[in-house]
């Protein structure tokens, strides 16, 4: 365990209390700015000339860097150490944000955000991999909540906090703002973490990874323009696809055949680790990809301002943080699977009612379907996390978290990518089946009330127009909705899978001989 003593002269309940803030730190830094850019990209256009495809890529070339990197934090923290690693990763983070603040040209910030997001890459997984070791095993459920917390609430606050900094200031201050949490953080772990030693003469492969990230980054690239250029009805998407299915493939071939492979194939023996991987896949999605939705949704199709639908979204922070704090002591109590199950059909729940959005929905409505989902979410993250990384070798556990980071990440992206683009395909769908039904014989149309909507007239022709569009848009967001209910249901035979008996019990019981 990394706190185990009094190296800095402190008890190990301070030290690792002090050890838990720094981590927290890197964590909610990093995941804020995978999404505290999103509001702020039309003022970005303007301010640096950009056009909409160049700006796009101020958010893509931070996820294809963090994704590509993220992969061999597993090597990088066993041949330099976790401490030096960490320290390393916060130090280059901090100075590519206040890089990408001071950036003059749409070119200078995208390479500025891809080292932002190559050293960024590793905090997730490293925190987590170090709140792991600080607890003992009979405390890590509780960690986890309190972990996770940072990740999940991350996604939810960063366009809250990047509307208010852009309003308020500019939009450099969304970079500018981790200048104090990264030299804070970068003091409190070279203050209080204990030094980790690496292994200098572990090998490094080389042909697993330049096949991995050439996968990832063209799977990126193809979900990033497959929407812009029409999917596979382009030539540059049939390519992509190509090149990441190639590498995915060259990859897979070559980790079964080499004796030392770029990610050990050990960690993919644990029944509890892949069960979790792909519930962990079914987060990404319901974390990003319903807030993906929830914010056009919310201001063009309901009309709030951009800060009243970040406050809005802000309720499923709260709803996530209650249920973190709660879900590690219920499962000090019953079954995590229970846990898990409860946390599934809140999620269904919440998305099944999220079908009836419109735009006179009442606030109240809103905010209780945000509050079900966060809970939901939170009770899926906190059992997840311990259930699946419990069971791992204590040699894997760096890899193990730093695959599950990947993961997420990928949920993320494909679940954006596959609402975003169902949700243009329905909206024309749906558009120009309702526009079927305007005709001379549609009594609605010849009603005296309806005069305004005469399709004769201009003004007549406008408005049906407008209204066709909406009543389409409203249709498209439910089916969106109803796609990824579909996909939280299918979910829930995979709680079957995993094993909890003695998970959590032995270690609890050599906890006292400590």
């Amino acid at each position: 365990m990394i706190a185990a003593g009094r190296a800095h002269g402190l008890t190990p309940s301070v030290q690792r209390l002090l050890i838990t803030i720094c981590v927290m730190m890197a964590t909610i830094m990093q995941v804020l700015d995978i999404t505290i850019a999103n509001v702020s990209l039309p003022y970005m256009q303007g301010s640096l000339s950009a056009t909409l495809d160049q700006v796009s890529w101020v958010l893509t070339s931070y996820v294809v860097a963090a994704a590509v990197m993220t992969a061999p934090v597993g090597w990088l923290a066993a041949r330099f150490g976790i401490k030096k690693l960490l320290v390393a990763c916060v130090t280059g983070f901090t100075v590519a944000s206040m890089l990408c603040g001071i950036a003059q040209s749409i070119e200078e910030i995208v390479v500025f955000r891809v080292v932002q997001g190559m050293f960024g890459a590793a905090l997730v997984p490293l925190s987590q991999t170090v709140m792991l070791q600080t607890y003992p095993p009979e405390r890590r459920a509780w960690a986890m909540s309190l972990w996770g917390m940072g990740v999940m609430i991350g996604p939810i606050m960063g366009p809250i906090l990047g509307g208010w900094l852009t309003e308020s200031y500019s939009w450099r201050w969304i970079f500018f703002i981790n200048l104090p949490f990264g030299i804070a953080t970068t003091l409190g772990l070279l203050a209080f973490m204990d030094e980790t030693e690496g292994d200098r003469a572990l090998s490094f492969d080389w042909l697993g990874f330049a096949a991995l990230s050439v996968s990832i980054g063209a799977l990126q690239l193809m979900l990033d323009r497959g929407e812009q250029l029409g999917w596979f009805d382009s030539t540059e998407i049939i390519v992509t696809a190509l090149v990441s299915a190639a590498g995915f493939y060259v990859f897979i071939a070559h980790s079964l055949t080499t004796p030392k492979p770029f990610i050990s194939i050990e960690i993919f023996r644990d029944r509890n680790f892949v069960v979790g991987l792909m519930f962990m896949f079914i987060c990404g999605v319901l974390l990003v990809a319903s807030m993906a939705l929830m914010a056009p949704l919310l201001q063009g199709v309901m009309g709030y301002p951009i800060i009243d639908a970040g406050l809005l979204l802000g309720t499923r922070g709260i709803g996530m943080a209650f249920a973190m704090l709660t879900a590690g002591r219920l499962m000090a109590r019953i079954d995590p699977r229970l846990v898990l199950a409860a946390g599934l059909a809140c999620c269904t729940v919440s998305l099944y009612y999220s079908m009836d959005f419109g735009p006179n929905t009442a606030v109240h409505t809103i905010v209780w379907i945000s509050l079900l989902q966060g809970f939901g979410l939170g009770f899926m993250f906190v059992p997840l996390n311990t259930i699946a990384l419990s069971s791992l070798q204590p040699q894997l556990l760096t890899q193990g978290t730093a695959m599950w980071t990947l993961i997420r990440n990928l949920g993320s992206s494909i679940g954006v990518s596959i609402v975003i683009a169902n949700l243009t395909n329905k909206t024309i769908l749906m558009h120009a089946r309702l526009a079927e039904s305007v005709t001379p014989f549609n009594q609605g149309l010849a009603d005296p009330a309806a005069a305004m909507l005469d399709p004769r007239t201009e003004v007549g022709r406008a408005l049906l127009e407008q209204l066709m569009t909406q009543q389409a848009t409203i249709i498209a967001y439910a089916n969106d909705f109803k796609l990824m209910m579909v996909m939280t249901i299918l979910a829930f035979p995979l709680i079957l899978l995993l094993r909890v008996r003695g998970l959590f019990r032995q270690p609890a019981a050599a906890a006292p001989a400590d």
